[in-house]
């Protein structure tokens, strides 16, 4: 059972940069911030939770029938995720690739004290054992407010990124995706490479805030626990249910920001128009609307957004928006089994991508398009698509970040590689400067 008590605050934009510091006393943290993106789907503009009370680390091997496991016996929210090597619970898929970061391929933990920020209401939400806590950290809270302490953005010392796939080794494989598509083996698939670092010493509260500054996206994540780190700046949903309603915003279609706003504008209505960018975000869209139906109740499966083009501080990207309607006495971690991995960083049809992605990339994804979310006590969830994400072992001293792109047959090998390095930028100059 949890204690629940709210608060009015005068300043919430300036309290949540002090509400993220104030987590780090702890060992495990899920924090997302919505970066004031205002949206019809959005329940908060910041949720922090900390401190495990219960936790359950997994491989792939029945690791939804474990979720399922753990959330009945805990019947309280839970925050995590899912890693892409899940695919192997949900097909007979394998992953043999190198991984350097060697995260579980699934961690929820069931928070002590939980932590919302909806417009200038602070929740917070804690278990009985430390409900005395409430008002002891909102005061601890406030007073950092007040002091108006900031985190100190050390540089410190350029991090020398290296790539597991060089220009010429990606164009090859490229090609290689492209003879399967024209052969008739799928339509489309999210190739992806890895770019790392060794032997680093990383700051990660430091390096998340820098990536969040430059980035804003409506769906950041910091995650810790153990010696294991997620930054994570993505602009893209996974997968929200809410009460009977499921939506999913598969994002499909890139292009770069320009300070120029004429040719800015240029830029997104470009990208809103081009063939082969549509093309692959229908194809996804069609491939998301397959997998909802299966949990859906008949004929509720839409398409509420078709091909927009949002604009964020990086860059343009192109997103729909799938719905559906689920009865209720659907399993609410079934909708989740049958969806995942997300379309948008797979392909279609889904298995034949998958296997032929998993022969091409040099590297296990790890948490790298996975999910990291939460489900409530009444079923609801929430989940992101890990993107635009640097991971670190601290441990090991590896820092890890990747990228990827949609190759259809229209794809120019050389194009796909550029828009790679757009989407690697916010990345790599948070890590190199």
């Amino acid at each position: 059972m949890r204690t629940t008590k709210t608060f009015h605050v005068s300043n919430p934009k300036q309290l949540k940069e002090h509400l993220l510091v104030w987590g780090q006393q702890y060992d495990e943290v899920v924090w997302l911030d919505s970066n004031e993106h205002q949206s019809q789907y959005k329940n908060y503009d910041a949720v922090l939770a900390v401190e495990e009370f219960t936790a359950i680390r997994t491989d792939y091997f029945n690791a939804f029938e474990k979720m399922q496991d753990y959330y009945n016996a805990t019947k309280d929210w839970i925050f995590g995720y899912l890693s892409y090597d899940l695919k192997n619970a949900v097909e007979d898929l394998q992953s043999q690739n190198f991984d350097g970061l060697e995260f579980p391929e699934m961690y929820f933990f069931q928070p002590k004290k939980i932590i919302t920020l909806r417009n200038d209401v602070l929740e917070f939400s804690y278990l009985k054992l430390v409900e005395e806590d409430i008002e002891k950290d909102f005061k601890a809270i406030s007073a950092k407010v007040q002091s108006e302490e900031t985190i100190d953005i050390h540089h410190g010392e350029p991090i020398k990124i290296k790539l597991r796939i060089h220009k010429d080794e990606y164009i090859s494989k490229v090609e290689t995706m492209l003879a399967h598509i024209h052969r008739g083996d799928i339509y489309e698939a999210n190739f992806c490479q890895e770019f790392y670092a060794e032997e680093v010493s990383l700051r990660p509260l430091e390096t998340f805030k820098k990536l969040n500054a430059i980035s804003k996206p409506p769906f950041a994540t910091y995650l810790k626990f153990e010696d294991k780190y997620l930054l994570c700046a993505s602009p893209e949903r996974y997968l929200k249910k809410a009460g009977d309603k499921v939506i999913s915003q598969p994002i499909k279609g890139t292009a770069k920001r320009s300070p120029s706003k004429e040719e800015d504008k240029h830029l997104a209505v470009s990208l809103e128009l081009d063939e082969k960018e549509r093309s692959e975000n229908i194809m996804i869209v069609d491939l998301v609307r397959n997998d909802l139906s299966q949990t859906a109740t008949k004929g509720s499966v839409k398409v509420e957004e078709l091909c927009k083009v949002y604009s964020f501080l990086q860059v343009h990207q192109m997103i729909s928006t799938v719905s559906s309607k689920v009865d209720k006495a659907t399993n609410p971690i079934k909708i989740l089994k049958t969806t995942f991995p997300m379309g948008s960083m797979t392909g279609a049809p889904k298995i034949s991508a998958m296997q032929i992605i998993e022969t091409l990339e040099e590297t296990k994804r790890s948490l790298y398009s996975g999910a990291v979310g939460y489900m409530t006590p009444e079923g609801d969830f929430d989940f992101n698509v890990v993107i635009r994400s640097i991971l670190y072992n601290s441990t090991k001293s590896y820092v890890s970040y990747s990228v990827g792109s949609a190759i259809t047959a229209k794809s120019n090998p050389i194009k796909e590689y550029e828009e790679c390095l757009i989407k690697a930028k916010a990345m790599r100059e948070v890590l190199e400067n």
